[in-house]
């Protein structure tokens, strides 16, 4: 199982190095959605400041203090454990919900503000999130760091998964090959009992954890061909900022195709493994389906369960840019860096391009 470590770079890996997240403080994230609440409605927006906490943990203590099902909690995204991080619950709303409120105040969790809205919160519902990080221990020159700093600025960084979508030592990846079994094979009556038992949170994070795992597959391969921003025949494309994409028409000229890639208006976009039907529109063909193909060809056993799990396929950006991104020294060895990347991107795969972390 090829860990994160040993997937290509844009460049070479780099031989500088710092330390993240000594403190809850070093990694700060706030969550941004895509809309505003309307003040009205059926369901309880709650925006929560939470440190060493996971989402789901949130997600949790709201249920458990308004007597609400977990269900029916809403939230956008998962947002790290060990940071100061920001970010929208939902809950129906009712007497209850508003007179307990408070009481899930603590240490580690604070209530910014509520409003109503018609709907639940649904995933993905967020436009970006913004990063305040500061690195500390820095080994290696200032000249290093801000070079390959602005290097992102410039070209953009690779869209990989981050390291918490896998969970230590990769564990989410072992337990969803054993839940792919669990579910599709004939299992025993005691896996069978025991599968069944797992929440649908729980199986949907190992559901992604394997999606997520062969999209880095074929990032990073097309990142050591030196073509993951290179227009090839057969590529799906990503309308920047958005989840639209396209195949070029017969008439459009790749030189043109190559210029909107240049520019960020478009990029190149990189499976998410599942069934797909004869109504798919975006499936890649010669030689970008002959690059998937091979960089997945070790993996049959995910891609087979996926599809037996009737988990429908679909497309991901090979590449995204930071908004905003900044950076300056506190001291000689502790550098803070400011970005926002848009939902479903990894702050630590613009780390990763930076410096070694741990």
């Amino acid at each position: 199982m090829k860990q994160i470590e040993e997937l290509s770079y844009v460049d070479t890996k780099p031989d500088t190095s710092g330390e993240i997240k000594r403190k809850f403080s070093d990694f700060k994230v706030d969550e941004y959605l895509s809309f505003d609440p309307t003040g009205c409605g059926d369901h309880l927006f709650i925006k929560i400041k939470k440190t060493g906490l996971t989402t789901v943990d949130v997600a949790k203590k709201i249920s458990e203090v308004t007597g609400s099902k977990l269900s029916t909690i809403g939230y956008s995204g998962m947002k790290d454990k060990y940071g100061e991080c920001t970010q929208w619950f939902s809950a129906p709303l009712s007497e209850s919900v508003s007179r307990s409120l408070g009481s899930i105040e603590n240490a580690n969790l604070n209530v910014v503000k509520s409003l109503r809205n018609q709907r639940k919160l649904r995933i993905g519902s967020h436009r970006k999130n913004q990063f305040d990080i500061t690195l500390r221990n820095c080994i290696g020159s200032r000249d290093k760091f801000e070079t390959r700093l602005k290097l992102v600025q410039e070209r953009g960084l690779p869209n990989y998964y981050g390291t918490q979508r896998f969970g230590k030592n990769m564990q989410n990846i072992t337990a969803v090959s054993k839940l792919m079994a669990a579910e599709t094979e004939a299992p025993s009556c005691a896996n069978k009992r025991s599968f069944n038992k797992r929440n649908s949170i729980e199986r949907g994070m190992l559901i992604s954890a394997a999606r997520a795992y062969l999209f880095n597959q074929v990032l990073s391969a097309r990142l050591k061909m030196k073509n993951w921003t290179t227009y090839l025949p057969g590529d799906v494309l990503n309308l920047n900022g958005t989840d639209s994409y396209f195949l070029p028409g017969k008439d459009d000229q790749e030189d043109i195709v190559q210029q909107r890639l240049n520019l960020f208006d478009i990029h190149i976009s990189g499976p998410l493994a599942g069934a797909s039907c004869s109504k798919d529109k975006y499936i890649t063909s010669a030689k970008a389906a002959d690059i998937e193909t091979k960089s997945l060809r070790s993996y049959e056993t995910l891609l087979d369960g996926l599809r037996k799990l009737n988990i429908s396929a679909s497309r991901r950006p090979l590449r995204t840019k930071p908004e905003n991104l900044k950076w300056s020294w506190i001291d000689e060895t502790t550098l803070n860096i400011h970005f926002s990347l848009r939902k479903g991107c990894y702050a630590t795969s613009l780390l990763r391009e930076i410096c070694l972390f741990n």
